[in-house]
């Protein structure tokens, strides 16, 4: 096997969990230990940190967001603080970089929405494009 087809067999299994967390319900814990983890998320943790915003901000009924959305930033949430995932947390450093990934995923497809809380929040905003 390549390593081209590991990436993506990696990523395949990555997006596979995500769909799979996007219809669970987030409880308080996981945010903190979302804000917790946050920090090993390297350049994506100030995108990782907006997602958290959003969802607080969502859940106590200060900014709207549709259900579609909503089911990004959960499942983003939980696929980063949950140990099941394509590369275990316990590997460090590697385990997290699949986290990085789905994070970078997550902003992708959330943009419009980010510019709409960034607005709404009054921020300034943050370059969405995508590496690899």
């Amino acid at each position: 096997m390549t390593k081209e087809q590991m990436k993506k067999n990696y990523f395949s299994r990555a997006l596979l969990l995500f769909n799979t967390f996007k219809n669970r319900k987030l409880t308080n814990e996981e945010i903190d230990l979302a804000e917790d983890k946050a920090q090993h998320l390297g350049e994506k943790s100030s995108d990782f940190g907006l997602l958290i915003d959003m969802i607080k901000d969502t859940f106590s009924g200060k900014y709207k967001m549709n259900k579609w959305n909503m089911s990004v930033v959960v499942a983003t949430i939980i696929y980063v603080v949950s140990p099941l995932d394509a590369i275990p947390d316990l590997i460090p450093v590697l385990g997290w970089l699949d986290d990085a990934s789905i994070v970078g995923f997550a902003i992708s497809k959330l943009a419009d929405e980010i510019l709409r809380y960034k607005k709404f929040k009054r921020m300034k905003p943050i370059d969405l494009s995508v590496t690899e």
